[in-house]
C-alpha cells in the first residue's frame, strides 16, 4: 500500500468486507441480535397501518396508485417508495444550492433543502399527534418544494411569462420535475396543492404540509433575519410574544400543538383563531421586514432578469441546452432546464453566456448586514 495514504485512509480500507463467516457484521465486536423470525413483509406492515392511524387517514396498498402501475416491493410501503424515491432524486440535492430567502446563503441561513427538512419534521409531528400516515406526510414535506427555481420566489415571476397559465413551482415540481419517479397520486396531489393560494389536497396527510410549511417558514426565517442582522425580536408584535413566544423552538411548539389540538378536538385540521392570528401577524412581520425590505426586492429584481435572460438565451441557442431537456416543446424544457439549477449554476452561466457583470448580481446577505 502507498505509503503517502494517510493513517485514517489505511485503517478505513481494512474494513472493505466487514468481519465473520457466515454472517458478516459491521463491526469486529458486534453484539446486537434478535431472535430469529420471518422479516416484517409489506403486507404486514400494510395492516399495522390500519392499527396505527384513525380510519380517515391514507393508507398504502400495494404499489400503490400510480400513472404507471409498478410490482410491489416486497418491504416498504408505497409512500416509503415514495419518499426514497424523493430523497435520492437529483431534484431534492439541487435544493441545497437555492435560496430559502437569502441567494448564496451562510453557513447558519437556510437553503430549500434546510427548510423541507424543517417543514417535514413540522408535519411529522403533526401527523402523529392526530394519528394519520406519517409516512406520507414525510414524502409531501420533503418533495413539496422540488419545483422550485434558483433565486426563490422570484423565479416564478421569471418563468410566468413563458409557461401558459404561468408558473407554479408546487404544481410544477409534481408534474413536471418529479414526473419520471412516478409518484403515487396522493404525493404527488400534496405536493401539487401545499400552497395555500391552491386548491386543498385531497388527504389529510397534505393539509398538515400545508401548514407544517407555513409554520417552519415563518419560524426559521425570523431566526435567519434575526442572525443576519435584519430584524430585531423587541420589534415582534405583543401578540406573536404572548401566544408563540419570540424564539424559533417556542413558536413552533405552540402553533404545532395548535393544530394537533384543533384537529383533535374539532375533526378539522386546522388551528384556533388566537393561535392562527400569532401566525399570520408572524408571516406579516416576516413579509414586512424580511420579504419586501428594498435589499430583497432589489434581489428579487435582478433574480427575474438572470433567469429570463436564461431562458430566452437557450431558446435562442437551442443546442445549448442539454439533450434530456430538447422535445416537442422548446419552451417548456429551456425553462425546466433553467428551472433545475441551483442560484450558484445560474449565476455562473449568466456571466458565462450572458456577460452579466458579477457585482450585479446578487452576493447574499451576512451577519450584520
Amino acid at each position: 500500500m502507498n505509503d503517502e495514504i494517510l493513517p485514517r485512509t489505511k485503517l478505513w480500507a481494512t474494513t472493505m468486507h466487514g468481519h465473520g463467516d457466515d454472517v458478516i457484521t459491521a463491526h469486529e465486536s458486534s453484539t446486537a441480535t434478535i431472535s430469529p423470525r420471518a422479516a416484517r413483509e409489506r403486507t404486514e406492515r400494510e395492516e399495522l397501518e390500519r392499527s396505527l392511524y384513525v380510519p380517515e387517514a391514507a393508507f398504502a396498498s400495494g404499489s400503490g396508485n400510480r400513472a404507471h402501475e409498478e410490482a410491489p416491493d416486497p418491504f416498504r410501503t408505497a409512500f416509503e417508495r415514495d419518499r426514497d424515491r424523493i430523497v435520492h432524486s437529483a431534484a431534492f440535492r439541487r435544493l441545497a444550492g437555492k435560496t430559502q430567502v437569502v441567494v448564496y446563503p451562510t453557513d447558519h441561513q437556510r437553503t430549500r433543502l434546510t427548510h423541507a427538512i424543517e417543514v417535514a419534521q413540522c408535519a411529522i409531528a403533526m401527523a402523529r399527534g392526530i394519528g394519520v400516515n406519517v409516512t406520507l406526510t414525510d414524502a409531501i414535506a420533503l418533495g413539496h418544494d422540488c419545483g422550485h427555481g434558483p433565486g426563490g420566489h422570484a423565479s416564478e415571476d421569471a418563468f410566468d411569462e413563458f409557461i401558459e397559465g404561468g408558473y407554479d413551482h408546487g404544481p410544477w415540481g409534481a408534474d413536471v420535475v418529479l414526473r419520471p419517479l412516478n409518484l403515487t397520486l396522493e404525493t404527488l396531489d400534496g405536493i401539487r396543492n401545499h400552497s395555500w393560494s391552491r386548491p386543498a389536497p385531497s388527504t389529510i396527510e397534505g393539509e398538515i404540509v400545508s401548514w407544517a410549511d407555513r409554520i417552519a417558514y415563518c419560524a426559521h426565517d425570523l431566526e435567519d433575519a434575526v442572525y443576519a442582522g435584519i430584524v430585531d425580536l423587541a420589534d415582534l408584535p405583543q401578540v406573536i410574544r404572548e401566544v408563540a413566544g419570540t424564539t424559533r423552538r417556542e413558536q413552533l411548539a405552540s402553533f404545532i400543538n395548535a393544530v394537533i389540538r384543533t384537529t383533535a378536538e374539532t375533526g378539522v385540521v386546522g388551528m384556533d383563531p388566537m393561535t392562527a392570528e400569532a401566525l399570520g401577524e408572524l408571516r406579516r412581520f416576516n413579509y414586512e421586514r424580511i420579504y419586501t425590505r428594498p435589499e430583497s426586492v432589489a434581489q428579487s429584481v435582478t433574480v427575474v432578469a438572470v433567469l429570463r435572460d436564461l431562458v430566452n438565451f437557450y431558446l435562442d441557442n437551442p443546442r445549448a441546452l442539454p439533450q434530456e431537456y430538447h422535445g416537442d416543446d422548446l419552451v417548456r424544457g429551456a425553462v425546466a432546464y433553467v428551472g433545475g439549477m441551483t442560484d450558484r449554476f445560474a449565476f455562473e452561466q449568466a456571466q458565462r453566456r450572458l456577460g452579466w457583470d458579477p457585482k450585479k448580481l446578487p452576493r447574499g446577505i451576512g451577519r450584520g448586514a
